[in-house]
């Protein structure tokens, strides 16, 4: 019997970077404690051609974290002139899905830091395990983003960012916002949709119960999502 590293099992080099990110991510969750996970969308005027679509994938998120009875989310979001808004701590999927399609996009600039500063103080006051957040710009001060980024990560709170499209100084920033808070990043499209819902749903079963509950449900599912978790382990037993 010998020690094997797992080979990588899709053609996304984005995607894989992202699974073995979440692998080297500790959750620091106590194992009495709820899951607590932030999810924040980026509802400007640019995502506004492909809003539905990815309203109802990131919604299904939400689906592979009900078995654990585990996972609190609160759904973040802004959009146009200055306005941020976020619901309550939702421990029911059906209320936190009907939330999230309620939002429409309008147009106006980003306010990424804002969402971020409301992170800290959300985990302040009861830890936050995990935040997702989904964009695909950014329009804001650089150092700023990073500064508050760097203190989730001293914090214990990682950022997993989906981005949509390939702005580049977007691609940039998210890239420093996941590595300064020791999450991870993942560029998609409409072409990746499967692999997307599969990453999102790993997302939302680790901040429910960490790598263990990850496994655990992988192998209940099978397919894609066992293939998935497999890659979120670096070694194996052959």
């Amino acid at each position: 019997m010998t020690k094997k590293t797992l080979s990588t099992k899709t053609n996304n080099p984005s995607i894989n970077a992202f699974l073995e990110k979440i692998a080297t991510t500790k959750s620091i969750k106590p194992a009495a404690k709820r899951g607590r996970l932030l999810f924040a969308m980026d509802a400007t005027a640019s995502r506004e051609s492909t809003w539905d679509s990815a309203c109802q994938l990131q919604s299904e998120m939400f689906t592979a974290s009900d078995a654990l009875g585990g996972l609190d989310v609160q759904l973040c979001y802004f959009r146009g002139y200055n306005e941020f808004d976020h619901t309550s701590w939702l421990a029911d999927t059906e209320t936190l899905r009907k939330n999230m399609t309620a939002v429409s996009c309008l147009g106006g600039h980003t306010q990424i830091e804002r969402v971020l500063k409301h992170a800290i103080a959300e985990t302040k006051r009861s830890r936050i395990n995990a935040i997702v957040f989904v964009g695909d710009n950014c329009e804001e001060n650089v150092e700023d983003i990073c500064n508050t980024s760097g203190q989730l990560g001293v914090l214990g709170v990682p950022i997993f960012v989906f981005q949509e499209g390939s702005h580049p100084h977007a691609s940039q920033v998210f890239h420093h916002m996941a590595t300064l808070s020791q999450g991870a990043y993942c560029h998609f499209d409409s072409g990746s949709a499967q692999q997307l819902r599969d990453l999102m749903s790993a997302v939302a079963v680790y901040a429910a119960g960490g790598r263990k509950a990850l496994e655990s449900y992988s192998q209940k599912q099978g397919g894609n999502v066992l293939q998935l978790s497999r890659q979120l382990t670096k070694e194996y037993i052959d």
